[in-house]
């Protein structure tokens, strides 16, 4: 059998933006950005589109992203306000790996208050929950409306260079959402969704085929 194309979602080059203006919720160059609202519940065929939308830009300095999440019901998690809270709250994901194999990967998930649980691993499942994104290389902020909740974020490329993730202008990244059903922290109860279809019969997003290819311009 021959592999499979990875998805590749392109980013276009930001132009013409103020300081800091660009990772901002409602800046116009989110209007230079694909749109990109190929999402799906992949173990519940049966669920209607996913309603989030992803959009990316970067320049010489950052990645610039944002998703857009139509949700009437936000669930959260708030007790000692840890990041592990995030956990158990409704969230978007973002991993990165520096190869196809998930030899090191990096995980990214922010709740609708822009909490961040930040990680790093390994194939398969061992994770350090202790690492942090380095210093001064990840901004990410939150806001709830009448529709849902936009996170909206900037990654430093200097980062994802020194991480091992960005070469030649191109990174393995899963895009996924976990929709909380209920805030319960003895059990899991969350929805899947996920930009790349992965091959597993069960939820699993920490497995090679749940990655796509981002590529900058």
């Amino acid at each position: 059998m021959q592999p499979t194309t990875p998805k590749t979602y392109k980013i276009r080059r930001l132009r013409h933006h103020a300081p800091d203006e660009a990772a901002s919720h409602d800046s116009a160059s989110w209007a230079q950005a694909i749109a990109l609202d190929d999402f799906r519940f992949p173990w519940e065929p049966g669920q209607p589109s996913a309603a989030i939308t992803f959009r990316a830009l970067h320049d010489n300095q950052g990645l610039y992203w944002q998703f857009r999440v139509r949700d009437k019901d936000i669930k959260t998690y708030v007790n000692k306000n840890e990041k592990s809270e995030v956990l158990f709250s409704d969230r978007v994901e973002m991993f990165f790996s520096t190869d196809t194999t998930l030899s090191t990967y990096y995980g990214l998930e922010i709740d609708s208050l822009a909490r961040v649980y930040d990680y790093r691993a390994s194939h398969y499942r061992k994770f350090d929950s202790q690492w942090q994104w380095p210093s001064g290389h990840l901004q990410a902020s939150a806001r709830r409306d009448e529709d849902g909740y936009v996170v909206t974020g900037r990654i430093g490329l200097r980062s994802l260079t020194d991480l091992g993730l960005l070469t030649n202008g191109t990174l393995h990244v899963g895009l996924y959402r976990g929709k909380c059903t209920e805030v319960n922290v003895e059990k899991e109860a969350m929805q899947w969704i996920s930009w790349v279809t992965p091959a597993s019969a069960t939820p699993d997003f920490h497995i090679p085929s749940s990655f796509g290819i981002f590529q900058l311009e």
